[in-house]
């Protein structure tokens, strides 16, 4: 018994040594090593990451990822790669890396082979251009033979954990959006091998995943058990074993993802199956699962789905996605419906070559249920392609939408009715080639109520009978009737009487009368921002056929009756704010809808129109319609800079492309986006016009919208107290960009107001700081606006002549530097009175033509070649008596700022001008001083740069004469 005790004392002794060491060495070890780890550390992250670094505080102990000895860094943000440095890529409360203590100890290198993230915001971006902002890791050069005595940091990883993260991943190329919050992942394996097998425990709280703006999961919860294959050579993924679970919906996922340099190669597959329909509902949207619960629901599902192919933007591939759902032996019903809904099945197929919608071939071999004996909905439906569509179609069902209601339980909304269809189609549908399917059937609804938990009062007495037929496939063969539509709401009736056949060339009959609160039922339909008050009022009787427009018979037209708007908020994807319209009221004769009185207000830019348009049946009707008209536009004020695509504004429904050049370009303006659709001339006169801080006043001339373009001829305004004449074209080429022709002139130009008063006149004319008094213009100009609608100077192009009228030139650096050469005082204040300097711009260089001026008794004429940046290449001929026919020459070069003078010669420095690239409206090359060259390469280089200028000139006069 003593010998037991003794044995035990000695064990529990050396135990208590043991773990006394442990800690002792826990505790020591973070003290003999913090400057090995902490500079080893830093050394790394300077030379492996391209993004900038920074955090609060850095920690090494066992104790915080115990058992590891782990540094670790608080309050950690991480920046970008190019050209997203100044955006954050992770923020993290703390990122912690397990040391390995065998390397620390023995070998005093450190060998990271643990990361612990925590409390993180990660953002993941991908550009339009497929630039990324995830290329921090700067890996070492190939070509390097290893060093194996060298010591420093390395990773060598076989866990990664992060604990509650948030993260998004945006990729504009692919058009898809990955929002992930409440994020944990832990993941082990052999991370520093080749190849290696990654063991990943993954829980997301809340997932959104969008495509092309449309989302296919909201605030779903997913927790996944993945295997998966990794080759870091081949940069391959292999899923061996992938299971996730989306909400109650279970799915398997086999295949592999290999990255490429320009984009990504796949084969993923995932399956669901033998799974239920309530399982199936549970990735709804979250609106849409409190009825579930309250639901009966059975029956069983199947999802199957495959990606395959290519994604590179650059070669324009994009893989391609089939998916097919079946649902079978479906049961629903609502404790209180009469009759559930029963004999619930659907087999739908998707396939979608290449991502392209233009290719979208859907199968829905069977969609049907029953609602009782009398109540049946059956559907077959097979369509291949978009713009050109065949279609197989077979719709039948007769139901009681009350009974529909009832038996699934619907609790925001009540809708009541007897709806019957029956529609029958198979062909070719293409609005280009004039093509469709043909056809017979009809849907009828009888004694249709609406209301939702949104608005008190309902929608009722909904009577709708429309029918189609088609007989050979064409459009002269198609007809439609709706007779009638109608409805009641707030007491008050709407009907519409349609009759139209031979949409080849429509022969119409339209019977509209009614007045609608749009304000009352938007919001019956919860739908919110459209309108404040507004109501449409209709009473039109409209008969005709579509090519008596078009071909002048306007005798044989029968359209009339009004239209009237009032407090109406109207928005376009292309304008970032809404278009308030106070009141308009519209008048159909025949061929013209006029507007009787129409003013409206767009921020806080006013108008009023009168005028009207034509073709607006075939507007309505044809897919590629434009409208024509004539109007008188008046304005008290219009503000340029709140039209600007990506101007902060009230409209969420912007254009997918407005969208992203706003998130890639969020301190970026854009530019003006003009509709394609219009062909409509205004006769303008607006009080003030403000762009950019540049106040107009006084517009007055005509102005037209045809094709994208904006117009301007004969157009007059005051600036800065003269007149300006112009003739002008404008034209956006995205929302970043746009290109323009102007030719201007100008009377009695003060030369010191414009230069403090207009930004491009302190730009382009520097010199014009030293002068004073009075200058007319006549100048022709064609170029380009940036992202922030100004001029990209590199880009303008044309020339015209500077009238020196009454003008004071003091102390201009390039003059004066020329008289203290020659000695003559009076360069400082020169004679220019009535000259007139031609000039001609091209590729950011102004080459200016021979002129002549006085100084004192002399005569210098100057000419040569300036840029927009400084630069100077100039020659100057001093006259002396008699006449100035015997003189010398100078040559200047240098920069506005510096000039450097040389008396005697005629041999200068030249400027080889920038390059700009057009298409991608970059400049590829500033210019620069050319390498010398003798006398007849510079003469000969001189005149061809001459030449190109003045041929760019005669190009902008012929572009604005042609349009």
């Amino acid at each position: 018994m003593e010998r037991f005790k003794k044995i035990v004392l000695n064990i529990l002794k050396w135990m208590g040594i043991s773990i006394a060491s442990i800690l002792f060495l826990m505790f020591i070890i973070p003290i003999l090593f913090p400057g090995t780890i902490s500079k080893q550390v830093k050394i790394f992250a300077n030379q492996r990451l391209a993004g900038k670094l920074d955090y609060r505080k850095t920690h090494l102990t066992f104790f915080r990822h115990f058992p590891s000895l782990t540094v670790s860094v608080d309050d950690f943000l991480l920046k970008g790669s190019k050209p997203f440095q100044e955006d954050t890529l992770l923020a993290a409360r703390e990122v912690s890396v397990g040391i390995n203590l065998k390397n620390l100890i023995f070998d005093r290198e450190v060998k990271i082979d643990e990361i612990y993230v925590t409390d993180a915001y990660g953002n993941v971006f991908v550009n339009s251009k497929g630039e990324a902002n995830y290329n921090v890791y700067v890996s070492k050069p190939s070509q390097k033979p290893k060093d194996t005595a060298a010591s420093g940091t390395s990773i060598k990883l076989d866990l990664i954990k992060l604990k509650n993260w948030n993260i998004t991943y945006r990729d504009h190329s692919a058009r898809v959006l990955v929002d992930a919050k409440g994020l944990n992942y832990t993941g082990r394996g052999g991370l520093s091998e080749d190849i290696f097998d990654l063991e990943t425990d993954l829980d997301i709280d809340k997932l959104d995943f969008s495509l092309n703006r449309t989302y296919y999961a909201k605030q779903k919860t997913l927790h996944a058990d993945l295997i998966t294959r990794i080759n870091t050579n081949a940069l391959t993924f292999v899923l061996r074993k992938n299971e996730l679970r989306i909400n109650d919906l279970p799915l398997k996922f086999t295949g592999f993802l290999s990255i490429l340099k320009d984009g990504y190669n796949l084969d993923v597959n995932a399956a669901s199956e033998n799974t239920t329909i309530r399982d199936m509902i549970s990735v709804l949207p979250p609106q849409y699962l409190d009825w579930a619960k309250d639901t009966k629901i059975e029956g069983k599902s199947d999802l199957f789905f495959n990606l395959k192919g290519r994604f590179s933007e650059q070669k324009n591939l994009k893989p391609r996605l089939k998916a097919r759902l079946m649902v079978r032996d479906g049961f629903v019903s609502n404790g209180k419906a009469p009759v559930p809904m029963n004999n619930l099945n659907m087999d739908l197929n998707v396939d979608l070559p290449s991502l392209d919608t233009n290719q979208l071939a859907i199968d829905l071999k069977n969609l049907g249920f029953d609602l009782g004996p009398k109540n049946s909905f059956r559907a077959v439906v097979k369509t291949k392609g978009l713009n050109e569509m065949q279609v197989n179609a077979n719709v039948k069902g007769a139901v009681d939408l009350q009974i529909l209601d009832q038996a699934l339980g619907l609790k925001d909304i009540d809708v009541r009715g007897l709806m019957d269809t029956n529609i029958k189609a198979n062909g070719i549908f293409s609005l280009d080639k004039k093509l469709f399917p043909k056809t017979n059937g009809y849907l009828n609804l009888k004694n249709g109520w609406l209301k939702t938990k949104y608005y008190p009062n309902p929608i009722q007495n909904i009577n709708i009978v429309a029918n189609i037929i088609n007989t050979d496939g064409t459009f002269k063969s198609l007809g439609v009737k709706l007779n009638p539509f109608k409805f009641d709401f707030e007491d008050n009736p709407v009907f519409v009487n349609a009759d139209l056949q031979n949409f080849e060339d429509v022969l119409y009959k339209v019977r509209a009368k009614g007045t609608l609160n749009v304000g009352r039922i938007y919001r019956v339909f919860a739908k919110k921002g459209f309108d404040v008050s507004g109501f449409i009022m209709a009473d039109l009787s409209l008969n005709g056929r579509q090519s008596y427009a078009t071909t002048g018979q306007y005798s044989k037209l029968d359209n009339k009756g009004n239209l009237i708007l009032k407090n109406i908020k109207a928005t376009t994807e292309f304008l970032p704010k809404s278009f308030f319209i106070k009141e308009g009221n519209f008048r159909f004769e025949n061929e013209k809808m006029w507007f009787s009185k129409f003013l409206a207000t767009y921020g806080k830019s006013d108008f009023a129109l009168n005028g009207y348009l034509l073709n607006t049946i075939n507007y309505f009707i044809e897919r590629k319609g434009t409208l024509h008209g004539q109007f008188n536009l008046n304005s008290n004020y219009v503000l340029i800079d709140e039209f600007m695509a990506l101007k902060n504004g009230d409209n969420s429904k912007k254009s997918i492309e407005v969208e992203y050049a706003k998130v890639e370009n969020p301190k970026s303006s854009g530019v003006v986006i003009i509709p394609k659709n219009l062909d409509v001339s205004l006769r303008t006169n607006i009080r003030k016009v403000e762009f950019k801080g540049l106040e107009l006043n006084h517009l007055k001339g005509q102005a037209s919208v045809e094709k994208g373009q904006v117009y301007l001829k004969n157009t007059s305004f005051d600036i800065i107290g003269s007149k300006m004449n112009i003739d002008a074209r404008y034209q956006d080429e995205s929302p970043l960009t746009a290109n323009y022709d102007v030719a201007l002139k100008v009377l009695d130009f003060d030369v010191q107001r414009a230069y403090k008063e207009i930004d491009m006149v302190r730009e382009m004319a520097t010199a014009a700081k030293n002068v004073k008094g009075i200058v007319s213009i006549d100048y022709k100009l064609k170029g380009d606006f940036d992202r922030n609608m100004k001029p990209i100077y590199p880009s303008l192009e044309g020339g015209g002549i500077v009238n020196l009228r009454d003008v004071e030139v003091k102390n201009l650096k390039m003059l004066s530097a020329v008289g203290d050469n020659i000695g003559a005082k009076a360069f400082n204040n020169p004679d220019m009175k009535g000259v007139n300097i031609e000039t001609h711009i091209k590729n950011n260089l102004i080459h200016v033509d021979k002129f002549t001026f006085r100084v004192s008794i002399l005569r210098p004429s100057i000419s040569g070649t300036t840029s927009f940046n400084g630069l100077l290449d100039l020659r100057v001929r001093i006259g002396i008596l008699p006449g100035g026919l015997i003189g010398f020459p100078i040559v200047v070069t240098g920069t506005h700022e510096k000039p450097k003078i040389k008396i005697f010669s005629k041999k200068g420095q030249g400027i080889l001008d920038a390059a700009y690239n057009r298409k991608l409206n970059k400049v590829i090359r500033q210019e620069r001083r050319a390498e010398k060259k003798s006398k007849r390469q510079q003469r000969k280089e001189k005149e061809a740069q001459e030449e190109k200028a003045k041929n760019a000139e005669k190009q902008v006069t012929k572009d604005l004469k042609e349009k």
